[in-house]
């Protein structure tokens, strides 16, 4: 997939692409081609298998994390996890789920595996600014108390702290209200009122994705820096990087290269005082590649499925970037290449979570296989 030396050019990247997105954690503790008609016929032939029952024994007893992957048996396997332990922790830094209104099935995630995870995000806020210290909250619509009741029920140390959202903020905003000490504590007591109105544990506060860059200077190696990250640590619960989102439809390839990943943690804090507050950013979504004008897009579990039903292609495994990835040709839409977290590369990134003392964060948790689960 990677000439030697567009391997060479990543590897030269690792130091100067640095995480392209952080969120801060505040938790405030209240208490080319095309297929034939014979292809067309073979895809038809076989219909694939699908387990639909669960199973007694996890996805490392089953032997399914392996380098040498088949589709057929992603397809056989995905839907089975482990349900007799289901409940027990494997990973035991924090773990911080996203969760999306558009993709319901995050939230069957959370209530089935819900002692997997610390934290559980919901997307739900938005705070607009609408004038000096008056801010509206918005979104709150989305928020869904009988389905926070039971994650909780299940769950008794998780902590549900929504992701906000600066809608609508100009830099002068920003600057106007991180500026000033009254704006700052009118918002802060805002946000506090309204976690105890809500019964939220706290929030995901996603601002430097929206501001981060706009004070930086030309070659910076990245939006998020050692300045910024020493500066916010002791103030701060975690930090949810966004290690993914490597490559880019002009230049295709993995989603989090296992060197890359591990040079954002040490370029934030080489020192490790701070690692236990680093929650590592894994994605459960792959991206699909055409060759036709330089275009791609997400895909989510599901479609990823229907793609290894209909086409059967051969996996293969990147040993550097520790990824599985595999090519298909669509008819008159050219080759594609699919990249889409497998057992084998989850697996790499929590050892490496582990190795370096931090947590990690799932983006997001309707997105994935559910045998996925089995790891955490």
């Amino acid at each position: 997939m990677f000439s030697g030396q567009e391997k060479l050019d990543m590897g030269k990247n690792i130091m100067r692409l640095l995480c392209t997105s952080v969120s801060l954690t505040v938790i405030y503790w209240l208490a080319e081609g095309t297929l034939s008609k014979t292809d067309a016929k073979k895809g038809a032939t076989k219909k694939l298998e699908e387990k639909t029952l669960h199973s007694d024994k996890n996805v490392q007893d089953r032997g399914l994390v392996v380098v040498d992957l088949k589709a057929k048996d992603i397809i056989l396997e995905h839907r089975s996890y482990c349900s007799t332990k289901m409940r027990e922790r494997h990973f035991s830094g924090d773990v911080l789920g996203y969760i999306t209104p558009w993709n319901s099935h995050g939230y069957d995630v959370a209530k089935i595996f819900g002692n997997k995870f610390t934290l559980i995000s919901p997307v739900w806020l938005q705070v607009k600014r609408r004038g000096k210290e008056r801010f509206q909250f918005t979104g709150l619509h989305d928020a869904d108390k009988g389905w926070m009741k039971v994650v909780r029920k299940n769950s008794k140390n998780i902590k549900i702290v929504p992701r906000i959202l600066f809608d609508g903020w100009t830099y002068q905003d920003f600057e106007s209200v991180f500026g000033s000490e009254d704006e700052i504590e009118e918002l802060s007591e805002s946000m506090v009122l309204l976690a105890k109105n809500e019964n939220f544990d706290g929030f995901v506060v996603e601002v430097w994705s929206q501001l981060g860059n706009q004070k930086q200077t030309t070659n910076q190696p990245g939006m998020f820096t050692k300045k910024e990250f020493d500066q916010l640590a002791s103030a701060i619960d975690s930090f949810s990087l966004m290690t993914y989102d490597y490559s880019t439809p002009q230049r295709p390839g993995p989603n989090s290269p296992l060197p890359w990943l591990r040079a954002c943690v040490q370029v934030l804090d080489p020192d490790s005082k701070w690692r236990n507050k680093i929650l590592l950013g894994l994605n459960f979504y792959g991206m699909d590649y055409s060759a036709l004008g330089a275009s791609g897009e997400p895909i989510l579990g599901s479609r990823y499925i229907e793609t290894l039903k209909e086409h059967k292609p051969k996996i293969v495994w990147d040993e550097q970037i520790a990824e599985h990835y595999f090519e298909y040709k669509k008819n008159k839409g050219g080759k594609h290449a699919v990249f889409y977290p497998t057992l084998k590369s989850i697996q790499l990134r929590l050892e490496l979570a582990k190795e370096l003392g931090t947590g990690i964060s799932i983006w997001e948790l309707g997105q994935g296989l559910d045998y996925f689960y089995d790891l955490l």
